[in-house]
């Protein structure tokens, strides 16, 4: 008889995948996009395939039971859809203002480094009452995944999960997720940087 893999077991070999992964391919790009800013750049991980494979099946392990994955713009939509797709479901594109036609539904939010406006379709699709995934690439402060569910939670969606990439160390992102969205989120992620 052979070992006997559990779900855990193999969600925790797909994490150190990733893991690894973004460890060899992950740049940091200091004083960008504004000076005491130290950005990491995780489009290279994205950009190799087994880098690729392994962050989406790692996500795809957390994300499973969900009705629709929201990608934020813009690195959020390379992730979103493929783990929508290996998951069988839709996909929701949250874009930065200005970019959908109207009408829309929207929020303002602050940034670490400025203000923004995150937006989705106020038409053709109806998420009241499925459960939404919130996808990103990198988790610094929580401003703009929390914005992201608040947007969704508006449009009457059950945000229960944000899974990323990467959770930047020594910034509040988690613990604002948990107090913005609410104690019953679950935040997800691959790796610390």
């Amino acid at each position: 008889m052979g070992d006997v893999v559990t779900v855990e077991d193999q969600s925790a070999r797909c994490r150190e995948r990733a893991a690894a992964a973004v460890e060899r391919h992950a740049r940091l790009i200091p004083d960008f996009p504004s000076p005491g800013i130290a950005f990491k750049d995780l489009t290279p991980v994205l950009a190799d395939a087994d880098g690729l494979d392994a962050v989406i099946d790692a996500l795809a392990h957390v994300c499973d039971g969900a009705d629709l994955v929201a990608g934020v713009d813009a690195r959020g939509f390379l992730i979103a859809g493929a783990v929508a797709r290996q998951l069988g479901v839709g996909v929701v594109a949250v874009r930065k203002g200005g970019k959908l036609p109207p009408p829309v539904v929207g929020v303002d939010y602050a940034l670490e480094y400025g203000t923004a406006r995150l937006e989705i379709p106020a038409d053709g699709i109806d998420l009241a009452g499925r459960r939404v995934v919130v996808i990103d690439d990198v988790l610094a402060t929580g401003g703009t995944v929390v914005a992201a569910a608040r947007l969704l939670v508006q449009a009457e969606a059950i945000v229960d999960t944000v899974a990323v990439i990467m959770e930047l160390d020594g910034l509040p992102g988690r613990e604002r997720v948990i107090a913005d969205v609410g104690p019953g989120v679950r935040v997800h992620t691959l790796c610390r940087g």
